[in-house]
C-alpha cells in the first residue's frame, strides 16, 4: 500500500521532488520505491526525464483503477481515526473575496458556535494558488478550475459574469445592444495572475463567442474593477456578486444580460489523496448544511 500511495503521489505531482516532500521521504528513497513496485509488477509505470515524469500507459490504467480504491481507504482509516477526536487546531482555507464573503454570512458564524477550538484562516489574496504547495487545507474556486486531482464540494449556486457600467458612462457612451458593441467602448480589463488578459466570454442560444476588449484600463482585482466602473471608468466584466451591492444602489447597470448565462459554481477542494484534518471533515459538514438550506430556500421563492 506505501509503494501505491508513492506511486499515485508521483502521478499528482509530475514531480519526484514534490511527492518525495508531501510523503516525507528523500527523492532516492522514493525513486527505489517505484522501481522495486515496478519489478514486482513486472510493468513500467513511469516515463522519467531529468525535467519531467509521467505515467506510461499500463501506469495510467492502474492509476484509474487505483485512484477510489485509496480514496475509500482514506475515509475509512479517517473515520476510525477522527472518532472521539474533537476537532481543534489551525484550519487554512484559500478563496477569493466573494466566496470569503459568502463564507462569513452562511458558515462560520455556526461553525464558531460549534467548534470554537478550531481556529480558522481565511486567506481572501485575490490569486490562484496551489494549496499543497502554500500549506492550505483547502481552497475555493470556480467548480469548472477545480484541479482533476481535488475533491470538490460545491455550494453558494450558479454565478454568471455580468457587464456592468455607471448611468454617467451609458448616458455619454450609449447602451451595448449585443457583445459586438463592446469594441466600440472603453472597458476595463482583466488581467489574470498568469499576465494574459481574461477574454470576455458570451453566449445565446447557441452562439458564443469570446472578446479581447479594447480599453485604456487594466485591473487584477474583481473589487477595484467594480470600484472604476462606479467611477464612470469604463465598463467591467466582473461576477455578479462582486457587483450587486453597487447594482441594488444604483450606482452600476447590467447590461447585455441576456448574453450572461448562469454556468459557474463555486466548490471547496481539497486533496483526495491525504488524510484530512478532522477540523476540515466538520468544516465541510457546516458548509453542505449551509448550502442545503440555501437550497431550500431558493426552492420555496421559486415560482411553481
Amino acid at each position: 500500500m506505501a509503494d501505491l500511495n508513492a506511486f499515485t503521489a508521483i502521478c499528482t505531482y509530475r514531480s519526484f521532488r514534490k511527492a518525495a516532500d508531501e510523503l516525507g521521504v528523500s527523492r532516492s528513497a522514493l525513486s527505489h520505491t517505484i522501481r522495486g513496485l515496478e519489478q514486482s509488477l513486472g510493468v513500467r509505470l513511469l516515463n522519467r526525464t531529468t525535467r519531467s515524469v509521467a505515467p506510461t500507459d499500463a501506469g495510467a490504467h492502474l492509476l484509474e483503477r487505483l485512484n477510489p480504491v485509496l480514496r475509500d481507504l482514506d475515509a475509512a482509516l479517517d473515520a476510525l481515526t477522527d472518532v472521539g477526536v474533537t476537532p481543534s487546531g489551525l484550519l487554512r482555507i484559500n478563496a477569493n473575496f466573494a466566496a470569503a464573503r459568502w463564507l462569513l454570512a452562511y458558515v462560520v458564524p455556526t461553525f464558531r458556535s460549534q467548534y470554537p477550538d478550531v481556529e480558522l484562516d481565511l486567506v481572501s489574496e485575490g490569486q490562484l494558488v496551489d494549496i499543497v504547495d502554500h500549506e492550505f487545507d483547502a481552497g475555493v474556486r470556480l467548480l469548472e478550475a477545480v484541479p482533476q486531482d481535488m475533491i470538490a464540494v460545491p455550494f453558494g449556486g450558479d454565478v454568471r459574469f455580468v457587464p456592468v457600467a455607471s448611468p454617467s458612462y451609458l448616458s455619454v457612451w450609449g447602451r451595448p445592444q449585443v457583445p459586438d458593441d463592446l469594441m466600440k467602448h472603453q472597458c476595463i480589463r482583466h488581467r489574470m495572475p498568469s499576465g494574459k488578459r481574461y477574454r470576455w466570454e458570451f453566449s445565446r442560444a447557441g452562439q458564443s463567442l469570446a472578446l479581447d476588449v479594447p480599453g485604456m484600463l487594466t485591473l487584477d482585482d474583481s473589487l477595484l474593477m467594480v470600484d472604476a466602473a462606479t467611477e464612470g471608468l469604463g465598463i467591467a466584466f466582473v461576477a455578479e456578486p462582486f457587483a450587486q451591492s453597487a447594482v441594488a444602489d444604483g450606482c452600476l447597470v447590467r447590461i447585455l444580460e441576456d448574453w450572461c448565462p448562469r454556468e459557474s459554481q463555486l466548490a471547496l477542494y481539497y486533496p483526495g489523496h491525504r488524510h484530512i484534518p478532522a477540523a476540515l471533515q466538520v468544516f465541510i459538514e457546516v458548509l453542505r448544511s449551509a448550502e442545503a438550506n440555501r437550497r431550500d430556500a431558493a426552492e420555496r421563492l421559486t415560482p411553481q
